[in-house]
């Protein structure tokens, strides 16, 4: 799957989404890191990425209004290890079904 990892992801759940084959771009390789919600869901969709983002807030009420090629929002824990379980966690037990055009948490 192809991921698009907003600027409040860690890189450790980059990392970890690499070794398992995925493609993944981070906000800050393509766009300024102050880029706005709405254009970077927009980034995402139009390249057909699955944006993963610690932004409920701000991506919920999009993902309601504006297309999407799929949200997962990433639920901070108290290591980047049980984060990055959490992502892989929903992988196995979503699939790209799932994934794909819909939101989900992890």
């Amino acid at each position: 799957m192809n991921f698009f990892l907003d600027h409040d992801v860690p890189a450790d759940i980059g990392r970890m989404l690499r070794l398992k084959g995925h493609i993944v771009q981070r906000l800050e390789e393509v766009l300024p890191t102050t880029t706005g919600d709405l254009p970077t869901l927009q980034y995402a969709a139009c390249n057909g990425m699955i944006i993963i983002t610690c932004n409920r807030c701000d991506f919920l009420p999009l993902a309601a209004t504006e297309p999407h090629a799929g949200i997962i929002i990433l639920v901070r824990r108290r290591s980047r290890v049980a984060e990055c379980a959490a992502v892989l966690r929903l992988l196995e037990r979503a699939g790209e079904s799932g994934i794909i055009n819909n939101v989900n948490f992890a």
